[in-house]
């Protein structure tokens, strides 16, 4: 009878040990021949694990660096999102990547997301290729524009929709999207929408339009704003919208998951004053910070300056290494300021990271430092969603 083998070092598998190993020597290498020494075994490693779709080997591994504080965390996660943006082995010729364009939007209405019409997928293919990529690139457009909830979920779904839009892209044709099981999205006052692309270019060449001499990203996302925003306002009527740059698809949902933080703020006090016809001095903002472990996140509690009830809330995720050491209520309330906010109050107490029991809403502070359940007047209540995503 074989003997049970002993549990490897912290009860991850081999595939993940050498994960971490080879993240640890590209953390510590100190040349660039050795960096790409490292890079091109953990690049194979890596290929091989998302060609598996082996999710956990890829979680595992990155748990336990982060856990172990191995300089290596950054490097692995690194590699990871590189390789499943960018799939290999489609074509030694080109250079394929998988791009999101964000768009943020708000509305008092539904939300839609939705199958772009052959009609849009032409006019955004002419605007991002003048606009945001550089020459000689194919591009596939997938026809239909996701919430955060249909987006691929995972390192091994994402990198394999990357692969059916990098065939695609070298074909330079769109990609149909089967929407028979998509999931539907709920409804929220704020939230971002993504369209989805694949790029590919000769091997070697640029990508992205400020690759170029003559290009800037400010100016991408300038005319991006504008033309691009021409193309997809009409498909998210009764909207307010603003446009995150295109770029690669992490990269891209980081920076719109940063931007609607602030975007979220001014959505919901232009909702409030539209909604209670009321002066925005008129509105009060409570902002405290909500513990797990360690400080996860920020609340804003909307009231009305002569009334304590709570009517609307919104929570400000911390993102990457914010902590309680970076100054996050000053940045709330420079973003509360420039709405016209008229009172603005922050409380240093810790609250509990607590959400109803009932309908698992955050709960938000209160002007006397309570949390409480956000609840809009009676006469506003059942017209429109009450929460961000």
């Amino acid at each position: 009878m074989k003997r049970p083998r002993n549990k490897r070092r912290g009860g991850i598998g081999r595939h993940a040990e050498e994960l971490l190993w080879l993240a640890g020597g590209l953390a510590e290498s100190c040349c660039r021949i050795e960096d790409i020494y490292w890079e091109d075994r953990l690049a194979v490693a890596v290929d091989a694990t998302l060609a598996h779709d082996d999710e956990d080997t890829l979680d595992a591994a990155l748990n336990q660096a982060f856990n172990r504080g191995s300089p290596g965390y950054d490097e692995l996660a690194d590699l990871i999102e590189s390789r499943t943006e960018s799939p290999a082995g489609l074509d030694d010729k080109h250079d394929i990547i998988f791009i999101a364009a964000p768009v943020l939007a708000w509305s008092r209405f539904r939300i839609p997301a939705r199958v772009l019409p052959a009609a849009a997928l032409a006019n955004l293919r002419v605007h991002l290729r003048a606009h945001v990529l550089a020459q000689d690139t194919r591009i596939a457009l997938a026809d239909f524009i996701f919430s955060p909830d249909q987006l691929p979920q995972g390192y091994c779904a994402t990198a394999g929709f990357a692969r059916l839009l990098g065939r695609a892209a070298l074909e330079d044709k769109d990609l149909h999207v089967d929407t028979d099981d998509m999931s539907e999205t709920a409804q929220f006052l704020s939230d971002t929408r993504y369209l989805l692309a694949a790029v590919a270019v000769p091997r070697g060449a640029a990508v992205f339009r400020w690759q170029e001499v003559d290009g800037s990203r400010a100016e991408a996302l300038e005319q991006w704003r504008g033309q691009g925003g021409g193309c997809l306002a009409p498909l998210l009527p009764g909207c307010a919208l603003e446009f995150v740059l295109p770029e690669s698809y992490f990269a891209a949902c980081r920076a719109a998951d940063k931007t609607s933080r602030s975007y979220s703020v001014r959505a919901s006090v232009a909702f409030l004053v539209t909604s209670l016809d009321v002066p925005v001095v008129k509105l009060r903002a409570i902002i405290a910070p909500f513990w797990d472990e360690q400080i996860e996140e920020y609340r804003i509690g909307f009231t009305l300056s002569d009334n304590g009830d709570v009517v609307h809330g919104v929570v400000w995720p911390l993102l990457g290494a914010e902590d309680e050491a970076v100054d996050v209520p000053a940045e709330i309330e420079g973003v509360l300021r420039e709405c016209g906010v008229g009172v603005i109050k922050a409380l240093e107490h810790r609250f509990p990271l607590e959400y109803c029991d009932d309908c698992g809403a955050p709960l938000y502070p209160s002007p006397e430092g309570e949390i409480v359940h956000a609840e809009m007047p009676e006469t506003e209540a059942g017209q429109i969603p009450q929460h961000l995503h």
